[in-house]
């Protein structure tokens, strides 16, 4: 797990430019100026190339050009549906409410089919550090999809999950104590690819219902100026070719 996390790191936009810096100023340090200066230039490209919003936009939108926004009408109806967590953090003191991410999206969408009658169940797949929150995220999400009307009679937690993979096994168990079969696979469209492949390599029926889409085309002024949102969406986007690559 935490090799996995270094390696990602490593590969975004920032982790690169900083391992080119850390090894530019290693070539400095032993004489080799030539060397440092082409790595150090290197770095500083590298990173400015992924801050724009042409490229992270480019790179966002291949993902999820297979998971285009699809009507509420056109989602298929199924057994059970299952919500990945990403969207929420959990509360970390008893008086602190959850914490809403930009993939907060990904409930309301699963509150919305669910009152569509598209399923129901609902299986919340997210786990929590005991060290640093008082629950899971499939917990937080389980109060947030009440608050939207969700019956807790339609929800089934899955709580030991750490990343996309568990994700994907412990939903499945559940649904296969349930005699499920098929299901309707939520989460953000930039994630889709990965989880998709996952549930299906448990050999689960899966229908995708993408939502969070991120690759919008930025007014013609700002597409090419560094931007601080285009740099941390390249960076997630890799994040997933890297996931897609090595099966997690």
């Amino acid at each position: 797990m935490m090799f996995s996390k270094l390696v990602i790191a490593a590969v975004s936009p920032l982790g690169t430019a900083l391992v080119l810096g850390v090894l530019a100023w290693l070539s400095g340090l032993f004489g080799n100026r030539r060397l440092a200066l082409a790595l150090g230039g290197a770095a500083l490209v590298w990173l400015w190339v992924w801050s724009l919003p042409v490229p992270s936009n480019w790179l966002r939108g291949h993902l999820e050009a297979a998971y285009p926004v699809v009507p509420l009408h056109a989602v298929p109806s199924a057994p059970a549906l299952v919500v990945l967590g990403g969207g929420i953090s959990p509360p970390q003191r008893p008086d602190d409410p959850p914490d809403l991410g930009a993939a907060a999206d990904r409930i309301w969408y699963a509150a919305r089919l669910y009152h569509a009658g598209k399923a129901p169940l609902l299986v919340l797949s997210g786990g929590g550090d005991p060290a640093v929150s008082l629950t899971s995220e499939a917990a937080a999400m389980r109060g947030l999809l009440s608050a939207l009307g969700v019956p807790e009679r339609a929800m089934v937690l899955e709580e030991q999950s750490r990343n996309t993979r568990e994700n994907a096994r412990f939903s499945v168990a559940l649904l296969r104590e349930r005699g499920i079969g098929s299901m309707v696979l939520v989460t953000s469209a930039l994630h889709m690819r990965r989880a998709l492949g996952l549930f299906a390599a448990e050999g689960m029926q899966v229908f995708p219902a993408a939502t969070d889409h991120e690759a919008r085309r930025p007014a013609a002024w700002q597409m090419w100026l560094p931007d601080t949102g285009a740099l941390d969406g390249s960076g997630r986007a890799m994040k997933e070719w890297v996931g897609s690559w090595s099966g997690r």
